[in-house]
């Protein structure tokens, strides 16, 4: 399939509002891309099917999950929205036929992060938090990041901003983002040194 295919059928798939998010993160998932020296094809396909779970109903997610025999823990089970990332990397291949690997851990990690991020995770879960229709308090400041800070500067800052926000909501903060945060962390120490 096509990158206009693709584009064509997740607008059928989605509501505007959602797709519209989806084109201004592939486009800012480029961008970074770019900047970075990453393959811009897997930044385009991923930043665009990032959310293409989003067809599901939020209390389908635990369904849908356990379907495609997607494992998740406590965190997932109190907080089933976050299964669209899993479940994106799924239907990618579902409905799209996305094979590469990287793309589809891109789509997977975006939502929570993880450990041993590759650039291309690193570019789309940032993406998907200044992408032109964000707009909460600190994302002109992660922007100016996206144009000046080193990759792993700018998702430091995504990861504790994201930390941040979903503590003063009072929502669990998934391990993963805490891991991928705190291994940051680590190799900056390491590198200081």
């Amino acid at each position: 399939m096509t990158l206009d295919q693709m584009k064509e059928k997740l607008q059928s798939e989605l509501k505007p509002s959602r797709f519209k998010h989806s084109c201004g993160v592939e486009e800012t998932a480029v961008f970074l891309a770019k900047r970075f020296g990453v393959d811009e094809l897997q930044a385009s396909v991923a930043g665009l099917l990032h959310d293409c779970a989003r067809t599901f109903a939020n209390e389908d997610m635990q369904r849908e999950a356990d379907k495609r025999g997607i494992s998740y823990g406590a965190v997932e089970h109190a907080m089933p929205l976050l299964l669209h990332a899993p479940l994106g990397a799924h239907l990618a291949i579902e409905r799209y036929g996305v094979h590469d690997e990287l793309v589809l851990q891109a789509i997977a990690r975006h939502t929570v992060g993880g450990t041993m991020m590759t650039r291309l995770d690193k570019i789309v879960y940032f993406a998907d938090m200044i992408e032109p229709g964000r707009d909460y308090p600190g994302v002109d400041e992660l922007r100016e990041l996206s144009r000046v800070a080193e990759l792993d500067d700018m998702l430091y800052e995504g990861l504790s901003q994201s930390i941040s926000f979903v503590t003063a909501k009072r929502h669990m903060i998934h391990p993963a983002t805490v891991l991928a945060r705190n291994e940051l962390l680590l190799k900056a120490e390491t590198n200081s040194r």
